[in-house]
């Protein structure tokens, strides 16, 4: 992966505001597949998929040779440098971690790929961010709420911030505004039950919606 390359997929999820989090117990890859498809027709373009779901890593490979830059497909509750690794050999376009770890992002330097470290207070923030993070995701986002965000965007405005952990249609807005250049949504957008039911049509509004929701917190900056 060029450096140009890595700088558009960063601007493509920034732009879009939105990382939508697959969190599955149980789902096909044909499934998962088709949740893409509809995420994407609602205007998201980057899809998490966390380790934690069964045959992560097949379904990261097979998104990632099916839609190559259409739709951004990255590895979510990566641990570890091995596990980054790992991922990225399967195609993850981007890492996603819920805790900082300074050789995973080093891992990911390496290999050229954006790494989004969690981490929570000031200085965990700031060192991820330090260290090469192209965001911070700030998890649990709940916790601190929106305030947490521009408190911290105050000292830390060069910082960017993704919140994840508790975003619905009702905060998105208000995290947008106080200052996350992005949030990351897992069960309010993509769920076993919509899977299971194939309710790809509700997917596509669900990820019209928030993409709505971006727009108005952006526009009340």
């Amino acid at each position: 992966m060029t450096a140009s390359k890595i700088r558009d997929d960063v601007e493509l999820i920034t732009e879009t505001g939105i990382v939508a989090i697959v969190r599955a117990a149980a789902a096909s890859i044909d499934q998962l597949l088709a949740a893409a498809d509809a995420v994407k027709a609602g205007g998201v373009n980057a899809i998490e998929v966390t380790l934690t779901t069964p045959g992560a890593l097949n379904v990261i490979s097979e998104a990632a040779h099916r839609y190559g830059s259409d739709v951004l497909f990255g590895a979510g509750s990566v641990l570890d440098a091995e596990s980054a690794r790992a991922a990225i050999l399967a195609g993850a376009q981007f890492i996603v971690c819920p805790t900082l770890n300074l050789k995973l992002i080093e891992l990911c330097k390496r290999y050229s790929v954006p790494v989004m470290p969690g981490a929570f207070t000031a200085t965990e923030i700031l060192t991820a961010w330090e260290a090469g993070a192209d965001w911070v995701k700030l998890f649990p986002a709940t916790i601190g709420g929106a305030g947490y965000v521009k408190a911290i965007k105050a000292p830390l405005p060069h910082v960017k911030l993704a919140a994840v952990g508790g975003i619905n249609l009702n905060n998105t807005a208000e995290f947008i505004r106080a200052g996350a250049e992005i949030v990351g949504i897992g069960n309010d957008l993509l769920n076993q039950q919509l899977l299971e039911n194939g309710d790809y049509e509700a997917i596509t509004d669900r990820a019209r919606q928030f993409r709505q929701q971006v727009e108005i917190g952006r526009s009340q900056k």
